[in-house]
């Protein structure tokens, strides 16, 4: 039987980082779901679909193909129409894209089998807003990973620097609030946490501190 760790929390928590590093320790799948609703949101950019266009959406989703699969290091690789835009969906204007492609209830259900055969087939360690709720609910471990919004927003400020970004704080600082608020308004599968779950704040944490919280927590709990 494969084992599934949920990992919900807002934007800018650290979730990937982290959910790579423990997947790694564990010799477990790492599944990024936010890159899922990146490369849904991209799509609808390229093609000028609004998300609050159902049928624009609904139209779109008929006619892409949007993939998950692994390198040879077990990297995750996201793949739109074959194409590899794992790179691409890593901006800004993605990740606001993706806080309200994800609010669309079609958008959702259209992922959501693709989501749990990934937890049926293999271990995995699962980030996103809605894993706990509503992707894996029976998960056997599920951990709410938070922190300040300043401490998130100068995490992601100082990464997308090193990437030679030119960016500013402030900015990142607003669209954090912005989907604080988008992911925990929506009336679809709205970001709380999960009955059950445990609950980790990182404001005070650093990363290597974080990894071996969560690696602690989930041997505690298997």
């Amino acid at each position: 039987m494969s084992i599934a760790i949920a990992l919900d929390g807002p934007a800018g928590a650290g979730k990937s980082s982290i959910a790579k590093r423990v997947a790694k320790a564990l010799d477990y799948i790492y599944v990024d779901t936010g890159a899922l609703y990146r490369t849904i949101g991209l799509s609808a950019t390229r093609n000028s679909v609004a998300p609050e266009d159902e049928n624009a959406v609904k139209n779109l989703l008929s006619k892409i193909t949007v993939d998950l699969t692994f390198n040879e290091k077990g990297e995750q690789i996201v793949l739109l129409d074959s194409e590899d835009v794992s790179g691409l969906i890593r901006t800004p204007e993605a990740s606001m894209m993706a806080s309200k492609i994800s609010a669309v209830p079609i958008v959702r259900a259209y992922l959501l089998d693709l989501q749990r055969n990934m937890a049926k087939t293999h271990n995995v360690i699962m980030d996103g807003r809605d894993i706990g709720t509503v992707v894996l609910p029976d998960a056997q471990v599920k951990i709410f990973l938070t922190a300040s919004p300043e401490a998130r927003a100068e995490r992601r400020y100082k990464e997308l620097v090193e990437k030679g970004m030119d960016v500013k704080y402030d900015d990142i600082l607003n669209d954090v609030i912005t989907r604080d608020y988008n992911d925990t308004h929506r009336k679809t599968a709205p970001l709380k946490p999960a009955e059950g779950c445990v609950m980790i704040d990182t404001t005070e944490l650093d990363f290597e501190q974080s990894v071996e919280k969560i690696i602690s927590v989930i041997k505690e709990n298997i």
